[in-house]
């Protein structure tokens, strides 16, 4: 009988599309995705160490899992991601029912050793300290018919104090231009319209092959692909930011006028405990020099709240930058202590009633500064991808949601119309929340896509591993013509 597979996932976009991966290798290895409602066959967890608190949600679900699995002969649970490459046999030793443990570096391992542990009856625990392959030379099973993630790097080079990404991802590792552009172009072939470009620190793509403006050219090449409607990419460090990469997204159309850059704090006295390797003046000038070259940007941020020895003055130094910069949202976090970091040993670490206080005012100035830059938005004609799980619907006014090109959520009445997730639909704001827009008239134009079709025939696209090849740019070249038996 065929075997059922469930994923859990935790964390960033990156274990999104790592998910993605194992996912392809267990279809195929012969698995099959388990309805909602079922028990699977094998659960898998792609976890987080980036949180303080994240192993002990771990364990917890694991000993959910415990008597389901005791009940269920053949279960299988399997651990992977940044936590169990952190904790390596500690999750065996404290959930010993857990049949394998693999790590960041060797997600291509999973079905060899789930199918090992089965046969030998015990734990299986394989943890590189390199990388094993590149994840995007495993196949996929992508979760969106109009939507995909394509991994341009993998790793960081940089080294701030409160992350343990570098430590559990490795040293950055770069694809070659021609691969991420092959598996853009796949994507594209199977209908989809968007992508997003990944990466822990996406903008410095190109040191591993020596050229600091490959990540440009990368954009302009995207641009070169025809049937790809929108590119985004995530998430760039402002040390790497050059203006190259802004000449790109101004002069290329299929690239999306969004971006999203960590501040961190704005302070410059934690930037340097933080050791983010530049100041709040180049940040905001940063800024200043998108919205000159894109006056309708959305610029996104992360902040972290109570970093060790953060005084009343810094925290005023992050309002202030957040009044400059105008931020359409903000991804704001309580400092945690992340095992393993160098700031988890800081002295000063804050009480938590400071760090609370404080972030709630953050999240009350950033809450009015959404609010007041979507008012800007009513009356303005958006573009809007369809989507499925972008927020409720409103069951009276039949809403549909999706997302602007800029990346706002839109709701919208769909009107005399009936696109599907993957269809386009433009239309005109008349309503501004804090966090989303609505368009309740009726929309001004309405395309069908092949994504559209896909998605509401279920079909989503399953993508082969891209290897390894030389740098190049532009749209990937035609396959040659054969004839023969090799045409079979």
């Amino acid at each position: 009988m065929t075997r059922s597979y469930q994923i859990r996932t935790f964390g960033c976009q990156m274990n999104v599309h790592d998910s993605e991966r194992l996912a392809g290798l267990l279809e195929d290895a012969g698995y099959a995705r388990a309805a909602e409602d079922e028990q699977a066959d094998v659960v898998v967890f792609n976890t987080c160490a980036v949180r303080e608190n994240a192993d002990n949600k771990l364990y917890g679900t694991l000993g959910h899992l415990a008597p389901q699995k005791a009940a269920k002969p053949g279960m299988q649970i399997a651990v992977g991601g940044c936590l169990a490459q952190k904790d390596r046999g500690e999750i065996v030793r404290r959930a010993p029912w857990v049949d394998v443990v693999f790590g960041t570096h060797n997600i291509g391992s999973l079905p060899v050793l789930l199918e090992r542990a089965r046969h030998n009856s015990e734990a299986q625990v394989e943890i590189l300290d390199a990388l094993e392959t590149f994840p995007s030379s495993l196949p996929a099973s992508r979760d969106s018919a109009y939507s995909g993630w394509v991994s341009i790097s993998v790793g960081c080079n940089n080294t701030c104090t409160f992350c343990i990404v570098p430590s559990l991802r490795g040293k950055e590792k770069d694809r070659r231009p021609g691969d991420v552009l092959a598996e853009v172009q796949t994507l594209v072939d199977e209908g989809v319209l968007e992508v997003t470009l990944l990466g822990q620190n996406v903008n410095s793509y190109g040191v591993e092959f020596g050229d600091r403006f490959a990540f440009g050219k990368l954009l302009r090449a995207c641009g070169e692909i025809d049937g790809l409607e929108r590119v985004r990419f995530t998430s760039p460090h402002p040390k790497d930011f050059t203006d190259d990469v802004i000449a790109a997204m101004a002069e290329t159309p299929n690239v999306c006028h969004q971006l999203h850059m960590p501040l961190q704090s704005g302070s410059d006295r934690l930037l340097k405990a933080m050791r983010r390797s530049y100041r709040t003046e180049k940040y905001l000038g940063i800024i200043d020099k998108v919205r000159a070259a894109m006056p309708d940007a959305a610029i996104t941020t992360d902040i972290i709240v109570g970093f060790p020895g953060e005084t009343e003055e810094d925290f005023q130094g992050t309002l202030d930058v957040v009044r400059q910069a105008r931020f359409s949202s903000a991804f704001t976090f309580q400092y945690s202590k992340r095992p393993g970091t160098p700031a988890a040993d800081l002295p000063d670490q804050l009480p938590k009633a400071v760090v609370q206080e404080r972030f709630d005012r953050l999240v009350a100035l950033q809450n009015e500064m959404t609010h007041s830059l979507n008012i800007e938005q009513v009356g303005r004609t958006v573009e809007v991808l369809v989507a499925t799980g972008e927020g409720k619907r409103d069951a009276e006014t039949h809403r549909m949601s999706g997302r602007a090109r800029d990346g706002r959520l839109v709701h919208f009445t769909p009107g005399g119309t009936v696109p599907r997730p993957g269809d386009v639909v433009e239309t005109v704001v008349t309503y501004a929340a804090p966090h989303y827009l609505v368009a309740d008239g009726e929309p001004l134009s309405w395309r069908r896509t092949k994504a559209g079709d896909r998605s509401e025939a279920g079909i989503k696209p399953k993508t082969a591993g891209v290897g390894l090849g030389l740098p190049s740019f532009g749209a990937p070249a035609p396959l040659p013509a054969v004839s023969g038996c090799s045409a079979q």
